[in-house]
């Protein structure tokens, strides 16, 4: 579809009649300018967590030891992500400090997952804790991260596609002014582009697709057979889609002429696939135990939920909702001092 050239922060979708003026600054505080781009992230961490901490003793997990693991995966996501998109833009960025600004964009999901991979399987072995058990929590956190983090690009008008007449197709100044830029290099890697034309909002895609993996594995469950399947299911689903997705972006990451996350996506949604079936064999012939079922995790949740007791009950006692022994008086009598 032929539009007309749009204002910088115009967003629209023709064929559905809407036009938005986004602006990928949020607001300004203490003179810090915050942008979309990074909230939309933050608040699909923030979901992640709740939902995994919500469902930490079904995946018999400690949910005081996995604390630790979230935090090193977060960290190390948000490591991965930066230095995966840097290291295939590295003459775009010329110091230490364009490095580390990323509230404009500029980080890759693939990146992401390594590093949330790497730092949460250390912190995991530190903490004691079976890596995965863990994972299987992790992955429905994933894809509403995901879900949710796609959502930035929108505010940046970035991960759009090739021209598309289909009528959810998208157009913005900025995606205008970039294809302008870029047009003579993607037609030399054979993608022709007319500027002026709606594309693919890949971003939506993404986002749609993970909105249903996260249904998918949120359902599954109850019907996992061993640890880890539900973090290969999350494998398969978002590489096959964005296997798909990938090759309709204009602003891949390339080695060569190969997109770089479009062949991880094929990589790992095959090996994903091929782990699956293999261990549903197994599964069928032998059979396994699920953490949550071993003695181990039993006693680590019994722990935790006499810990829990013990809290509520010192609580109960410092603001006198009980009747005290004289020994508990002295005792509470003694906190209180102290606070």
């Amino acid at each position: 579809m032929e539009v007309s050239r749009l204002l910088p922060d115009t967003v629209q979708f023709p064929g559905f009649g809407f036009s938005f003026n986004v602006d990928s600054e949020a607001f300004v505080i203490f003179g810090l300018s915050i942008k979309w781009y990074g909230i939309m992230i933050a608040l699909g961490m923030l979901l992640a967590m709740i939902y995994g901490y919500s469902r930490t003793r079904e995946f018999g997990i400690d949910q005081n030891r996995v604390t630790d693991v979230v935090f090193a995966g977060v960290i190390g996501a948000v490591i991965g992500a930066r230095l995966y998109y840097v290291a295939f833009h590295a003459d775009e960025y010329k110091s230490f400090g364009e490095i580390i600004a990323i509230r404009d964009g500029g980080l890759a999901v693939y990146g992401g997952i390594i590093g949330a991979l790497i730092c949460g399987s250390i912190a995991a072995k530190i903490r004691k804790l079976r890596m995965l058990p863990v994972l299987d929590i992790a992955s429905p956190g994933l894809f509403i991260g995901q879900c949710l983090g796609r959502w930035g690009n929108f505010f940046n008008q970035e991960a759009f596609g090739t021209n598309t007449s289909l009528p959810w197709g998208m157009t913005g100044g900025r995606i205008q002014s970039y294809l302008k830029a870029h047009q003579s290099e993607l037609a030399a890697k054979g993608i022709e582009v007319d500027p002026f034309k709606t594309v693919h909002p890949c971003f939506l895609y993404e986002s749609v697709w993970c909105l249903c993996g996260f249904l998918i594995l949120h359902f599954f469950y109850k019907k996992r057979k061993y640890d880890g399947e539900m973090f290969c299911i999350y494998a398969a689903w978002y590489g096959l889609g964005r296997f798909f997705i990938e090759g309709l972006r204009t602003d891949s990451l390339y080695i060569g002429g190969v997109r770089v996350s479009q062949a991880l996506a094929l990589v790992s949604a095959l090996t994903a696939v091929l782990i699956l079936i293999i261990m549903r064999i197994k599964a069928k012939k032998a059979g396994f135990v699920l953490y949550r079922d071993t003695e181990e995790s039993k006693a680590a949740i019994l722990a935790e939920e006499e810990a829990e007791k013990a809290e509520k009950e010192h609580k109960k006692v410092k603001k006198g909702d009980v009747e005290l022994t004289e020994d508990q008086r002295i005792i509470a009598d003694d906190d209180n001092d102290n606070d």
